[in-house]
């Protein structure tokens, strides 16, 4: 595996990530997402955490997941999906031990997280990995098929499956806590 922005690194999601794979993404690798994984957004965020602290058995299996924090807009006529950019993690993070704790091994999100929110991934071992904002429309793109799988009443905050297919991403907080984006600020910083 490469780091800091070099070559892209395919990753099959269909199998799950398998925990030897994730601790071998450092900070700033590239990747293309294939495969399956949920979306998170605040409202399914919050009923997902509470109910796993109730103890209750989650809706879709977590174990091994990844999850993406997106609230897609609407399909158009033709489309799978409609606008599917990344949300800020850092308004859900206080759900993410939850899910960490329920087996959630990645979020894909955007911003950067910092902190207690980034002490969370360091806990799990888990990674955060970002898409870009402000290309919801790319990205959606990048996603073959689209399906709600639980709280469908909260429209586009619901619980979707998503398949995605060569979905970009990059580490930005790795399986050892390295941070990508205080590494590269540090990198300008000093020259």
């Amino acid at each position: 595996m490469t780091d800091s922005l070099g070559d892209v690194v395919p990753i099959d999601l269909p199998r799950r990530f398998p925990e030897h794979s994730l601790a071998e993404l450092p900070a700033g690798t590239l990747v293309e997402l294939t495969g399956r994984v949920f979306s998170l957004r605040d409202a399914s965020a919050a009923r997902l955490a509470a109910s796993l602290e109730r103890g209750e058995d989650p809706p879709v299996p977590l174990a091994g997941q990844v999850m993406y924090a997106v609230g897609p807009s609407p399909a158009q006529p033709g489309q799978i999906i409609g606008s599917a950019g990344p949300t800020t993690t850092a308004r859900m993070a206080r759900f993410l031990p939850a899910l960490f704790r329920a087996g959630v091994v990645a979020i894909i999100g955007k911003g950067e997280l910092h902190g207690d929110d980034m002490a969370a991934f360091v806990r799990a071992r888990a990674v955060y990995l970002a898409a870009t904002g402000g290309a919801g429309a790319l990205l959606a793109k990048r996603i073959t098929a689209a399906s709600v799988v639980a709280y469908e009443d909260l429209g586009p905050e619901a619980l979707f499956a998503l398949d995605l297919d060569a979905f970009p991403a990059v580490v930005v907080i790795d399986s050892t806590g390295r941070n990508f984006h205080e590494e590269a600020r540090a990198r300008w910083r000093s020259g």
